[in-house]
């Protein structure tokens, strides 16, 4: 599992690539902490190369989701794959983010 963060013009991209499993996840949250403090408002997630999330993914989705929104922002989701999509879909958290 990878996470890379580039900051430009006051919007934040994390783009994230392999399996946010349940072990990776306690890595990504400390990866994200950027995203999470920033004063960036929007932050876009690039998901074209994630392959798996489990429900310990889907709950740093969820805790970033509510630190954008604290400072008037919104979180936008690009390129998830249709299996990820339907756990989001599933969960109820595609009624929760923007997709693009």
């Amino acid at each position: 599992m990878t996470t890379i963060i580039n900051e430009h013009d006051g919007k934040m991209t994390v783009e994230m690539s392999g399996q946010l499993d349940t072990l990776a996840a306690t890595q990504a949250e400390k990866d994200l902490q950027p995203a999470f403090q920033s004063d960036c408002k929007d932050v876009i997630m690039n998901c074209n190369n994630l392959e798996y999330v489990a429900s310990a993914g889907l709950r740093l989705f969820l805790a970033l989701l509510k630190a954008v929104k604290a400072r008037g922002g919104q979180v936008t989701i690009t390129g998830m794959n249709d299996d990820i999509m339907n756990v989001f879909k599933v969960t109820g958290f595609s009624t929760l983010f923007k997709f693009e």
